[in-house]
């Protein structure tokens, strides 16, 4: 007796990576960064004004709280962070734009003369921002992914015979919004993928409780997922230990 199995021959994310800040629409502009931690000196009021002022659209932390859009492919997302660079006699800091990789995209330092932290360091940053062109975001396409699968015929023995729905053909799901493609990976752990992501939507690992997993989402998140009357369902963090509940049918 034969039976169609799924071999993942490769799985090979192929971006065209947006070299430009302005390549990107959303910009998430953090409430306090590593370096100003004991005083943030207005900073991310300051740079969250002055990248609006350049037509991005400055987003929270809190995944949760993101338009669709960005949630949908967080990779059309980038990262802002300062970084106090300050000497002994002057205010100095250093702008970095990060993709969802953390590949710096734009890295840009500014510096004063001006002693008193507060007006200084805006100063500083002003200056660093003189070369962050206006925003003109780029379509879809330039954010892509491609998953090759390769299927082989293969005998199956008692021993090595997998469940029925792992050797069956890559599954779909839609939550409505979403179209993802489930791609077994191996015995243990299967991923689901959207053709307009740089990253897997997802990554589920087994639990020890059957049709119970750990997920890994796109943006780093860690949550569970589970199958619930044939659907799969994910808990979305939205922050302060809050979820919500994205159900995923299969698509016939």
């Amino acid at each position: 007796m034969k039976k169609l199995s799924i071999i993942i021959s490769s799985f090979c994310v192929m971006l065209s990576y947006a070299q430009k800040v302005s390549d990107y629409k959303y910009v998430v502009v953090p409430s306090t960064f590593e370096s100003f931690k004991k005083e943030n000196y207005g900073l991310t009021a300051f740079l969250t004004n002055k990248l609006k002022s350049k037509q991005y659209t400055v987003i929270s932390e809190n995944r949760g709280q993101w338009p669709e859009e960005a949630n949908a492919n967080p990779c059309r997302v980038l990262n802002a962070n300062i970084t106090n660079d300050s000497g002994f006699l002057r205010n100095k800091l250093i702008l970095d734009f990060k993709d969802c990789n953390s590949k710096v995209i734009s890295s840009e330092k500014g510096s004063t003369s001006i002693k008193e932290f507060e007006e200084g360091f805006k100063d500083a940053l002003t200056k660093a921002l003189v070369n962050i062109p206006v925003s003109k975001p780029v379509e879809n396409s330039t954010f892509t992914q491609q998953v090759q699968v390769t299927t082989e015929t293969v005998k199956s023995t008692p021993e090595s015979s997998a469940p029925k729905s792992q050797l069956s053909k890559a599954e779909k799901f839609s939550n409505g919004k979403l179209n993802l493609q489930k791609i077994q990976i191996d015995t243990t752990q299967f991923i689901l993928v959207d053709g307009n992501s740089s990253i897997p939507f997802a990554t589920f690992k087994e639990t020890t409780k059957k049709d119970v997993f750990r997920v890994k989402l796109g943006s780093g998140e860690l949550t569970t997922g589970y199958f619930e009357n044939g659907n799969l369902v994910i808990e979305i963090p939205k922050g302060s230990d809050e979820y919500s509940k994205e159900v995923f049918a299969p698509v016939k």
